[in-house]
């Protein structure tokens, strides 16, 4: 495998740990505000995350590639109002469909068309992370402010379960 690609992809997975860390807190924030229903929705992100690691750690294995884990640093989780979290989330799920882009421009510069292959998952993924993320700030300013809005967004959220990512569920 291409150096620079094994980099991003041991990098990724650092990534990965820290999005499971950072959706964690937001689950936390929820939790403390007594919004249990959006708590669900970010710890399920958190198993989400986890398993992204997981799937570019098996494929750096798979590679015959030495994983090199490092450490994960503590998320900013200081949040002033329920809108903040969905609005950092957003954010932060741009941020990695950006890093995967850039996995992407180096495996396709190096030829690694195997590479190329195994990152249409997290593309296709990307983009429902970021659909997801950016409904849920729709929605809470649509409906948030309202207390009978803001139930029925927290119910919803709480109905939501937790499905194995597919190229786990394989391996």
């Amino acid at each position: 495998m291409d150096e620079k690609v094994y980099e991003l992809i041991n990098d990724q997975i650092n990534k990965e740990f820290y999005s499971a860390y950072l959706y964690m807190a937001i689950a936390d924030y929820y939790e403390d505000e007594g919004l249990k229903g959006f708590a669900n929705w970010y710890m399920i992100q958190t198993q989400e995350e986890r398993d992204h690691a997981l799937i570019f750690r098996k494929y750096l294995l798979d590679n015959d590639c030495k994983v090199v884990l490092t450490e994960i640093a503590q998320p900013d989780a200081s949040f002033s109002d329920h809108l903040s979290p969905l609005q950092a989330a957003l954010e932060h799920e741009k941020y990695i469909t950006g890093t995967i882009n850039d996995i992407y421009a180096a495996a396709t510069e190096a030829k690694d068309f195997r590479t190329v292959n195994f990152l249409k998952w997290f593309i296709d993924e990307q983009l429902e992370e970021e659909a997801n993320a950016r409904d849920m700030v729709t929605n809470f300013k649509l409906f948030g402010n309202d207390a009978k809005g803001l139930y029925d967004l927290d119910r919803e959220y709480q109905a939501r379960t937790y499905v194995q990512a597919a190229p786990l569920a394989t391996a």
